[in-house]
């Protein structure tokens, strides 16, 4: 058996382990001398574990002890013993210790002290800031998330898909793509799977979704937007309305946060979140009745307009305030907001509003989305006035010219999802590496 499947994790010691031998590993977080006898705080991905050390039953052993420097990696293997000093009720008397890596001092990072360190510092440093269980619990609860959505998705009859990231043409149009050099020819990286998923629906799959990373090259500096991002995409056909698109993205939303309430528990206690449970259907509030919203909280706005991040955030304090909930969907924009969503069904008896939706957490944005054009000559002449040439989506457009049924769908923000779930000031919170104008590295 490999020597991983050896090593027993903190929160797996109980008191069946106690007078038994059992091999630990992790990082020395603190260790405190008292002459005869030394602790050892281990830490592993779990928790901690107190390595109690007697000088007068091993001096060799106690001495290596007392020479560790903090976040040092070692593997302890020793005897469990109930302890009612000890925070986890426990302590293991060590046998052996074996010292995999003994760390340099100064530390770039502090990970228990208490001195705080700014987001800069700790991003410049992230192996060492993703040992302190705060940080490493948004990344679990991350994981919770996507599993809950994922399994909600998968109970539904979708099917889960893995399109290109180096992409010939945007979604989106050009002025927020990444370009890269293709060997010999010119390309991007994808700002959506959008062409693909919507390909999809001409091929029998006909409902669809992806988690993957996805690149948007806008120059905002903000606490909400990072240029690669998690995306959460899905699509389905055989539709009669947004509606039907909304309830998918209702469900997710709900999915995600009742996994993390149930699985995640201890992971929101160190982080000191409370969640609600979600109930749908969720409100609906018409992109007109919204500006007049913002507008009656003092805000500047015209019909026409996009909400910006402020009119979403007096959105979201007007729904908690008045309706009591944190998610909502905005819907009916205006065809003018959505007009470079080239594919955006139009109202057949108002073609200057759209059946596309947001859908807001905490006033954020969180998903964008909606019905799509599925008839191929109201769909190339939406192209004509985007001025898109048509010839650069010829393997789009062919699906719609052989048998595209009625289909839509929506991006979903993953990061942004946990940062207003977690109520995380930064959306660089909630991503492991992040990447903007001023980060590249790490």
């Amino acid at each position: 058996m490999p020597q991983w499947q050896h090593i027993t994790y903190s929160n797996q010691i109980t008191t069946e382990h106690y007078g038994k031998q059992i091999t630990v590993g992790g990082w020395v977080q603190d260790l405190r001398n008292l002459g005869g006898i030394s602790f050892l705080q281990l830490r592993d991905r779990e928790g901690v574990i107190q390595i109690t050390s007697l000088k007068k039953k091993n001096k060799e052993l106690f001495e290596l002890v007392a020479s560790l420097p903090r976040e040092s990696v070692v593997l302890v293997t020793g005897m469990v013993k109930e302890s009612k000093e000890a925070r986890a009720g426990f302590e293991i008397l060590p046998d052996r210790i074996d010292v995999l890596n003994r760390a340099e001092a100064p530390l770039p990072l502090g990970v228990v002290d208490k001195v705080g360190a700014d987001l800069d510092t700790r991003l410049n440093n992230r192996f060492m800031d993703l040992r302190k269980e705060e940080v490493r619990a948004v990344f679990q609860v991350e994981a919770k998330a996507v599993e809950g959505i994922r399994q909600f998705l998968l109970g539904n009859g979708f099917v889960e898909v893995h399109t290109p990231k180096i992409v010939a043409a945007g979604a989106e149009g050009g002025s927020t793509l990444f370009p890269i050099k293709y060997f010999d020819r010119n390309a991007y990286l994808a700002q959506s799977p959008q062409l693909y998923k919507q390909n999809l629906m001409a091929t029998g799959f006909d409902r669809i979704f992806e988690v993957a990373h996805a690149y948007r090259a806008e120059a905002s500096d903000t606490i909400r937007h990072i240029a690669e991002f998690i995306s959460l995409d899905v699509e389905l056909a055989f539709i009669e309305s947004s509606e039907d698109i909304m309830a998918v993205a209702e469900g997710i939303a709900v999915a995600g946060i009742e996994h993390v309430r149930a699985h995640a528990q201890k992971e929101l206690e160190i982080l000191g979140a409370k969640l609600e449970s979600p109930s749908a259907p969720f409100p609906r509030v018409k992109y007109k009745d919204a500006v007049e919203i913002v507008k009656g909280q003092g805000m500047r706005i015209e019909h026409g307009e996009d909400l910006g991040t402020e009119g979403e955030k007096a959105l979201g304090e007007y729904m908690k305030r008045e309706k009591q909930c944190e998610l909502y969907f905005i819907t009916e924009f205006p065809t003018s907001l959505k007009r470079g969503t080239f594919y955006a069904k139009r109202f057949d008896d108002d073609p200057e509003t759209t059946g596309y939706f947001d859908l807001d957490y905490r006033g954020q944005e969180i998903v964008s989305g909606g019905q799509r054009e599925h008839r191929y000559a109201v769909l190339t002449e939406q192209m004509r006035e985007n001025n898109l040439n048509l010839e650069s989506f010829d393997f789009y457009l062919k699906g719609f010219r052989f048998g595209m049924p009625p289909h839509g769908g929506f991006g979903f923000g993953v990061e942004r999802y946990v940062q207003k779930m977690l109520g995380l000031s930064n959306i660089r919170e909630a991503v492991l590496y992040p990447r903007d104008r001023a980060r590249l590295v790490p």
